[in-house]
């Protein structure tokens, strides 16, 4: 996360809606001495007021065979981005800079049962499918018998206990004002624009 205190983000109902509103994310890990890189859609549990990430690889995933003994990771998940030039602030003498919206959850990963890979997959289902109203909702009902079960052979499911959560929502808070308004300005209908002239 980005060491500025002005664009830290430690609210957490803010940063699990943004997990909620951004759910594919990048997860990383070492082990065995060797980095890992996977991306994955995750579903945020509340387990009795322990916050989760449940997320599913595919049995050919570098960190798949990993999920067995477990490891440590840390789950990024981004939002919004722009590029926003000097030329945009009213101040002078500045350098290019980049905004950005960005959440971080870290804890310990362990390997899902079927069961609850399955209760995965039909909650990531109507997670996304919901998205997309008033079309109905796909459910694995509609495919033929057994092709769901084959399916699932090839992806295994993993949890995220989620011990830090924290985001950086970089919107030029350190900004002059005349500075700030300038850059939105510059970004014209960009939808970061409107956050950045929201800040008070």
């Amino acid at each position: 996360m980005h060491p500025a205190p002005a664009f830290r983000v430690e609210d957490r109902v803010i940063l699990l809606d943004f997990l909620r509103a951004h759910p594919f994310v990048t997860i990383a890990a070492s082990v065995g001495g060797r980095p890992f890189v996977a991306q994955t859609p995750v579903v945020v549990r509340d387990l009795d007021g322990e916050v989760a990430l449940d997320f599913h690889l595919s049995r050919g995933n570098g960190l798949t065979p990993h999920l067995t003994q477990g490891f440590r990771a840390v789950a990024l998940a981004t939002g919004l981005d722009a590029y926003v030039s000097p030329d945009w602030y009213a101040s002078a003498d500045q350098v290019p800079t980049w905004n950005y919206q960005s959440v971080e959850a870290e804890g310990s990963v362990a390997p899902l049962d079927e069961a609850e890979l399955i209760a995965l997959l039909d909650d990531l289902s109507a997670q996304e499918e919901a998205r997309l109203l008033p079309k109905k909702p796909w459910t694995r009902d509609k495919m033929k018998a057994g092709k769901f079960e084959s399916l699932l052979r090839g992806i295994q499911g993993g949890r995220l206990f989620v011990e830090r959560l924290e985001g950086t929502f970089k919107l030029s808070q350190n900004r002059v004002e005349a500075d700030r308004l300038g850059a939105a300005a510059g970004l014209k209908d960009h939808p970061i624009a409107q956050l950045m002239r929201n800040i008070l």
